[in-house]
């Protein structure tokens, strides 16, 4: 697991560092959420131009892989992080700016691809 997560991206929000982790326990939580993973992928980047990307898909993906990853974390440190609400998500948002939390969570989706290579 150590491995996996040292390769996905991280975000520095008040001088700590998360990792954001797109695997098998959050795109389930998204197609049961959202139906399909594509139809959430879709959602937060639409391709129709002038749709705006749904703010509330983004926050729920984005607090969905962050706290995966703190999840994670926990399982190694002694001293536990907290999960993040969708409230304190949508800070991070506004404080990171939409354009950076999107290109993370693209980064994510794609390194998380990889790993899943050797499970198709």
């Amino acid at each position: 697991m150590k491995e996996m997560i040292s390769k996905m991206p991280i975000i520095e929000y008040k001088g700590k560092k998360y990792s954001l982790v797109f695997d098998m326990n959050v795109i389930e939580t998204l197609q049961t959420k959202y139906g399909s993973f594509n139809k959430w992928s879709e959602l937060v980047q639409p391709t129709k131009k002038g749709e705006e990307c749904n703010i509330e898909a983004l926050k729920f993906g984005f607090c969905e892989a962050i706290n995966e990853g703190i999840d994670i974390a926990n399982e190694d440190n002694e001293d536990k992080l907290q999960f993040f609400t969708l409230k304190q998500i949508g800070r991070i948002i506004t404080e990171l700016g939409l354009k950076e939390i999107n290109e993370k969570i693209q980064e994510a989706v794609i390194e998380s691809a990889k790993s899943e290579e050797k499970n198709a």
